[in-house]
């Protein structure tokens, strides 16, 4: 139970460094992301980079939180929904800001990507490897 909550902790301060990383690249490789972050008026590759960003992040959060406690099946999902549970008001907010496909392949992937990138990670000594799982 300890090491499940150490996941869960982990899981979400793993997510923001990874984004807070990811994004500082994209401030840096991405022309005009800078400008455009402020105001919240992106290219459709500003939005399709931020949906990449987010989506990278949400399986290395799964993968860290298996890596910590890989018996536990309900952590990734814990953090998936957490994390949704806290950007769901920012884009209820902001839903006239950015089209709905937009919205809805951040918001609705979130939790099972997490749950994906911990599924990626075998579980030491607890079954299949990801290629049995996968064959």
């Amino acid at each position: 139970m300890r090491r499940t909550v150490v996941a869960i902790i982990a899981g979400l301060v793993g997510w923001t460094v990874i984004v807070t990383l990811i994004d500082i690249g994209l401030r840096v490789w991405l022309p005009g992301y800078r400008q455009a972050e402020p105001t919240l008026v992106f290219t459709l590759t500003m939005k399709i980079a931020r949906l990449t960003m987010a989506a990278i992040t949400s399986v290395a959060a799964g993968a860290l939180v298996r890596a910590i406690a890989p018996r536990s099946r309900s952590a990734p999902w814990i953090v998936g929904l957490v994390i949704l549970a806290l950007f769901l008001p920012s884009h209820v907010h902001l839903w006239h800001r950015f089209p709905i496909w937009y919205h809805l392949s951040f918001l609705v992937p979130l939790a099972p990507l997490v749950a994906l990138g911990a599924w990626l990670v075998p579980r030491r000594g607890a079954g299949p490897s990801v290629e049995q799982r996968v064959a």
